[in-house]
């Protein structure tokens, strides 16, 4: 089998790394075509040996983008076509239709009132319905997403729940990680590190977390990711007073080096996700991996868990307006700088979402969309 993977955008993104991590473990030839922004992801995958090609759109409404996208799914002779993001989806699906190839696609960032951090519209979601008819089959990262999907009007039998996946070897906690990224950070090796990783952008609410680490003097924070806020989130760290117990450090891939995503957190102490919602939560699977206490808001990777598959988290979020979610922060946290708590055994969680399971489930997906496809004369392996 030969699959394309159309992407919006290949920056350092989770839906952009989850596609990475995914390629290492299907059993398919694959090639990648992003829409957009062929950025340090695209990178990795070449440096994987995965062809990617960018197809330069110009802009949500370059209509050209779907002759082109179909003459080069018509000329590479690919079996299937997967989707990942919104406009890749609306964009792609219609171009395999074009193309006469059966296409599947992932609903990575799906919230109740957001898409991809954006607000959901009515039209978002009429043209998000009326090109979801063209693929034959909608993956969802979890069940919480599954449900928003039918929720839409996605008939619940095109609906198929393929939870994100991860290396947990890769987040292995490792003493000498710890302290040579935390020299690299120049951060005390005795200090309480508490630790985010997410695009900055105001759903994430990362301003909420830097009150918190400010309300606590002995407490360090250290930001993995980029975005549109990184510059109001430095401007609000430096008018509360602890720029220098602060470290924003910007897009971090998922190297082994003292800024990969590993590296830093086996320097933290404990994780936090504020995130307003979420569709899955790849990096609190992650933290649980790296042995971290967590602290999280909504999260399906978890909250669609069965009780006790993931010890060692704790849920805030009771409090929806900022000053009371500030004080549950602070008060979780403030407990966890006196307990210090030791490193714990990677949770059940960590082993449900294995990579390999999810490829696994992912390959079922593929038969089942080729199976109900028209017969093109061609055969599947």
């Amino acid at each position: 089998m030969k699959a394309l993977h159309v992407i919006t955008g290949l920056g350092a993104g989770g839906a952009e790394q989850q596609l990475r991590l995914l390629l290492r473990h299907l059993p398919v030839r694959c090639d990648v075509v992003t829409l957009t922004n062929p950025g340090t992801v695209a990178d990795g995958l070449r440096a994987d040996g995965v062809s990617v090609r960018d197809l330069a759109m110009n802009g949500n409404r370059d209509l050209t983008a779907v002759p082109r996208l179909a003459r080069l799914i018509r000329r590479g002779g690919y079996d299937l076509v997967h989707t990942h993001l919104y406009r890749a989806c609306v964009y792609g699906r219609v171009a395999a239709r074009i193309a006469g190839t059966p296409a599947v696609a992932t609903e990575h960032s799906l919230g109740r009132a957001e898409i991809e951090g954006r607000p959901l519209t009515r039209g978002t979601r009429a043209l998000y319905l009326r090109t979801e008819r063209f693929g034959a089959a909608t993956v969802a990262v979890s069940p919480t997403v599954a449900g928003r999907l039918r929720d839409w009007g996605v008939p619940a039998a095109r609906i198929h729940t393929v939870p994100n996946g991860i290396d947990a070897a890769a987040f292995r906690f490792d003493p000498d990680r710890r302290r040579a990224t935390r020299a690299a950070l120049r951060v005390p090796g005795d200090a309480f590190v508490v630790g985010g990783v997410g695009r900055l952008v105001p759903g994430k609410r990362f301003d909420v977390l830097v009150r918190a680490v400010a309300a606590l003097p002995d407490a360090w924070l250290v930001l993995a990711g980029d975005g549109p806020q990184a510059g109001p989130l430095r401007e609000f760290a430096a008018r509360l007073g602890v720029t220098g117990r602060v470290r924003l450090l910007g897009e971090c891939g998922t190297g082994d080096g003292p800024y990969g995503v590993p590296g830093l957190l086996c320097a933290m102490d404990a994780f936090v996700s504020t995130s307003r919602e979420e569709s899955f939560g790849l990096a609190v699977v992650e933290a649980l991996a790296a042995g971290l206490p967590v602290v999280h808001g909504p999260c399906p990777a978890v909250d669609d868990l069965p009780a006790g598959q993931a010890p060692g988290t704790v849920r805030i979020g009771r409090q929806e307006s900022g000053a009371g979610l500030t004080r549950e922060l602070t008060a979780a946290l403030r407990h966890l700088t006196v307990s210090r708590p030791r490193r714990l055994p990677p949770p059940p969680a960590v082993d449900h979402y294995a990579i390999t399971s999810s490829s696994r489930r992912l390959m079922d997906v593929y038969a089942h969309a080729l199976d109900s496809a028209p017969s093109t004369g061609r055969t599947h392996p």
